[in-house]
């Protein structure tokens, strides 16, 4: 008898701590499993081979379930099931328009907001930029510390008193704000 099979029978008889022994002996073959399933997923994915398997695992590891597996062919079979539900579940869920579904996705230039190539562009980041604090005047403050003074994150953060994790955020918020505020002017 495979220690598979074994696990399988101790699962059944009600064994709590044989599911943790299961996951090392199946997880190569799982992540294997999830990485071919994955392959066939369109790029900008933003569940792993490895998290795929962790919550494929953990679906298919319960009392209820566990006692259905006849065998590890079956218990893969099993698996691979609960992978295409999850994969599924996911591309639902970015389908919906809560998730942001009507909108298409921007190639931030990161080199047009630190490096204006004319004046013309500077007045129109400086209105922006103006537009900016005046909404949200922590950002706008964020955004003139980086961009004028040459702070780091860190140092900008020590500067507003934030953290700079929460400097980070500010940070990626004004980028995409000032980007889309200089691409809807003439």
């Amino acid at each position: 008898m495979s220690d598979v099979t074994r696990i399988f029978d101790a699962i059944r008889s009600g064994q709590a701590q044989a599911a943790d022994e299961l996951l090392p002996l199946v997880y190569t073959e799982l992540r294997r499993l999830a990485a071919r399933k994955l392959a066939h997923e369109p790029p900008g994915q933003t569940l792993d081979a490895t998290g795929l398997v962790h919550e494929a695992y953990l679906r298919i590891v319960r009392p209820a379930d566990a006692t259905q597996w006849e065998n590890r062919g079956h218990f893969f079979a099993a698996a691979a099931e609960a992978m295409r539900r999850i994969l599924v579940e996911s591309a639902r869920r970015k389908q919906s328009l809560k998730r942001g579904a009507d909108w298409s996705r921007q190639i931030l230039d990161l080199d047009r907001l630190a490096a204006p190539d004319d004046g013309d562009n500077l007045l129109d980041l400086d209105q922006a930029l103006e537009k900016l604090a005046a909404a949200h005047p922590k950002v706008g403050k964020l955004v003139k510390l980086r961009y004028f003074a040459g702070l780091t994150i860190p140092e900008a953060a020590e500067a507003l008193g934030v953290s700079p994790r929460t400097a980070d955020s500010y940070w990626a918020f004004a980028r995409a704000w000032l980007l889309a505020e200089l691409d809807s002017r003439p």
